[in-house]
């Protein structure tokens, strides 16, 4: 108690402590902080009256909750159908996941469990908290216990005998070496690891395996289980790689190698997994169309970096897997700038010998200290503290792109695909993978770690998509009716009517870089330079996310589907606001 009173009194003279030029004032933590310092204390607090009566005025006020009702279960079910997953657009009890909903006749608190699409869902964590916060909202409830469980893992139809219980596999592409492929690979699947799931590696590239390089297992003996393959492990995450039962590379044509890579998939037994992530040979030849196709991919990440000349590659790899109607569902560019440090600490240094004196003197003045705790003691304390706060608030990161600005604006606007996301070129990457042990894993709490546990996030959210959602692959019908001179866009999953647009008014809306300056976003076309007499000449889907279309006059356009659907609701507006002024001005003329 007596420790807790000696934050408190500190709190006046430590809240809000930004290191400054020398003064002699004592700084001050912040609330937060000073939260995080007594908390390690908080089990030294003697048990006193006034406590025992707090604690229980807070939380067995409501010991004896009322009966419930007969039809709790349907209240409970009805209050529940309001939390929404973001994925598949659709409440939690629609999709069945709310089962084995009990009550405890004598304690009144409601179990039940939650049956998500996959154990690394981003948004557990919120179902449980807006369920417990909903079933507590009931006055005859005295609590809620939530147990989160996953869907049974679906036998894909035609899978290799070893991969007949993996519920989605994740190609990871480039369509050009040394672009970080690998390293995405790895700290994507650990990053779905940390995330919950039950995650594998395969490493496809048998030229030039890196997976033994930069994962090191835990046990690098191959064993059998009956006439299959045991695959390596690191921690809870399963490898198999050429390289872990023969050192080097394979010198060998490519259709050998099409039926090396086909044995040990079939051999490999990988037993019950969430994801399969596969770190594809970079290239988009035989090897990887035969991989696609054999494999039964869920969906894909493509890997690239910052140049033009990558830029190109997204598109092929795009189109590879379009061919073999896989999905991208995000782009990855690796080595986008590097992050140079801007230490201004010694700007706001502080004595901190000083500073410690003040703390010890404060805290002796005030004689509040248990038996047998020395001020000098709690003074270090809180000068780490602050310490801590002012090396945060201190340092600051420019980000230089040494190989130009990047793609990503002109990926989202010319190909939809949202999910794309930027790593810095840092040698602690680099370092760790040819280490052993992958990035995520030897710094968890990075910035750098944060954006993989991202991409991960967001590849649990498309497959969750594809696998469950109400329409497989999202992709409104788009057709020319050539009757009527107009484009209908019907929605995937045929409960509309479907809309119309002018092949004019879409060709005008091209955002190509012909047509806009990528950088600034100004249009570059005229559109008084297209005549109304245009037509397409073929339209077809371009990946998961964009149609491309062919134009009379010469032009080839892509439009993410988010842009098509953006079109006809600005028409939809219009029409229905000059509907509005044409009734408007009839009622004024007859007035």
């Amino acid at each position: 108690m007596k420790r807790t009173l000696i934050l408190v009194h500190v709190l006046g003279a430590v809240h809000g402590f930004v290191p400054g030029r020398s003064n002699n004032a004592v700084p001050i933590i912040p609330r937060p902080m000073l939260h995080s310092f007594s908390s390690s204390w908080r089990s030294t607090l003697p048990l006193t009256t006034q406590n025992v009566n707090k604690l229980s005025n807070s939380e067995h006020q409501d010991c004896v909750s009322p009966k419930p009702p007969s039809d709790w279960q349907s209240q409970i079910l009805s209050a529940l159908s309001v939390i929404i997953d973001p994925d598949l657009d659709s409440d939690i009890v629609s999709l069945g996941f709310v089962k084995n909903i009990k009550i405890d006749d004598s304690s009144n608190i409601v179990s039940l469990d939650l049956e998500l699409t996959t154990p690394a869902c981003p948004v557990k964590d919120s179902f449980v908290q807006q369920c417990e916060e909903i079933i507590n909202g009931f006055e005859w409830t005295s609590g809620t216990e939530v147990t989160l469980t996953a869907q049974p893992t679906e036998t894909p139809t035609g899978a290799p005998k070893g991969m007949s219980q993996i519920g989605a596999v994740i190609a990871v592409s480039s369509c050009k070496g040394g672009v970080g492929k690998s390293t995405t690979a790895v700290n994507l699947a650990f990053a779905l690891e940390r995330l919950g799931a039950k995650v594998g590696i395969f490493d496809a590239d048998v030229y030039g395996p890196s997976l033994p390089t930069m994962v090191t297992p835990d046990d690098d003996n191959v064993r059998f289980v009956g006439r299959q393959i045991a695959p390596l492990r690191r921690g809870n995450v399963s490898l198999m790689s050429f390289g872990y039962v023969n050192e080097g590379s394979a010198v060998m044509r490519g259709p050998m190698v099409t039926q090396l890579l086909d044995q040990f998939l079939s051999l490999t037994n990988w037993g019950a997994l969430d994801y399969l992530i596969l770190d594809m040979p970079p290239g988009t030849g035989d090897i990887q169309l035969t991989l696609s196709q054999r494999l039964n991919i869920t969906a894909a990440v493509i890997v690239t970096t910052p140049q033009e000349l990558s830029f190109v590659d997204v598109e092929r790899g795009v189109e590879m897997f379009d061919t073999v109607n896989v999905p991208c569902v995000a782009v990855v560019e690796n080595m986008a700038y590097f992050e140079k440090e801007n230490d201004r600490a010694h700007e706001k240094s502080t004595d901190a010998e000083i500073l410690r004196a003040k703390f010890k003197e404060l805290l002796e003045a005030d004689g509040v200290l248990s038996e047998g705790t020395k001020a000098g003691d709690v003074a270090d304390d809180l000068f780490k503290i602050v310490e801590q706060h002012a090396h945060e608030k201190g340092s600051e990161t420019e980000q230089i792109r040494i190989f130009g600005p990047g793609h990503k604006r002109r990926l989202s606007e010319q190909w939809g695909i949202e999910h794309t996301f930027s790593i810095p070129l840092l040698g602690k990457i680099a370092q760790n993978g040819d280490s052993g042990t992958p990035f995520i894993v030897d710094n968890p709490q990075s910035p750098q770690s944060e954006i993989y546990l991202d991409l991960a996030k967001s590849v649990v959210s498309e497959v969750a998509k594809f696998k469950f959602g109400k329409s497989k692959y999202s992709r409104p019908i788009v057709s020319y009716d050539t009757d009527n001179g107009l484009i209908r866009v019907v929605d995937s999953t045929g409960e509309d009517k479907g809309a119309t647009l002018s092949p004019a008014e879409l060709r005008r809306g091209c955002r190509c870089a012909a047509c806009v300056e990528e950088m600034t976003g100004k249009q570059i076309l005229d559109p008084a330079s297209i005549p109304d007499s245009i037509k397409p000449l073929s339209m077809a889907p371009t990946g998961n996310y964009a149609l491309s279309v062919d134009w009379s006059d010469g032009h080839r356009s892509l439009y993410p589907y988010r842009q098509v659907r953006s079109m006809i609701g600005e028409k939809e507006v219009m029409g229905d606001a000059l509907k509005d002024t044409v009734t408007s001005a009839k009622e004024t003329v007859q007035a």
